[in-house]
């Protein structure tokens, strides 16, 4: 019983403790300066100033003109080193899925599609290194379709 009474005198001394502290903070936030005050929003249609002085940025990229082929290699030649590997060459080729689905049933194993891919870069490695040259890369390049004529709209 005694163990109770003390437990409970103790929370009330802590209460009351609380309570003065609370009062306290109270009274000093009453005599804290205004908070200051913040300066207009820039209008967002107005544009910021500034002078450069003397400095100048880096001068712009310079455009290469590389051509239809080149452009094609380096499609491939993921890492700029102008040979194409295997890996390379295999991390590309998942837009001809139909060409790839053997068995036509929409589904396409990883066999059907590495088989086809490793023929063809088989076909273009002509010297059997496991890399492509940008001459052995020329060879893979597709055929254009034959021009049709437009029917006549009589």
């Amino acid at each position: 019983m005694r163990q109770a009474v003390l437990g409970v005198l103790a929370g009330l001394a802590l209460a009351g403790v609380g309570v003065f502290w609370w009062q306290g903070r109270a009274e000093i936030e009453r005599g804290a300066p205004p908070p200051a005050v913040t300066p207009a929003k820039p209008d967002p249609m107005q544009l910021p100033t500034a002078d450069p002085g003397s400095q100048k940025g880096p001068a712009p990229p310079e455009l290469s003109e590389l051509g239809k082929e080149e452009q094609r290699f380096f499609r491939y030649d993921r890492n700029r080193d102008r040979v194409i590997t295997r890996d390379e060459m295999l991390s590309t080729r998942t837009d001809g899925f139909r060409t790839l689905d053997k068995d036509g049933n929409n589904l396409l194993t990883f066999e059907e599609w590495a088989v086809t891919t490793v023929d063809r870069f088989a076909g273009a490695d002509r010297d059997g290194d496991g890399r492509l040259t940008p001459r052995e890369f020329a060879a893979t390049a597709p055929r254009p379709a034959p021009k049709k004529k437009p029917a006549c709209k009589c």
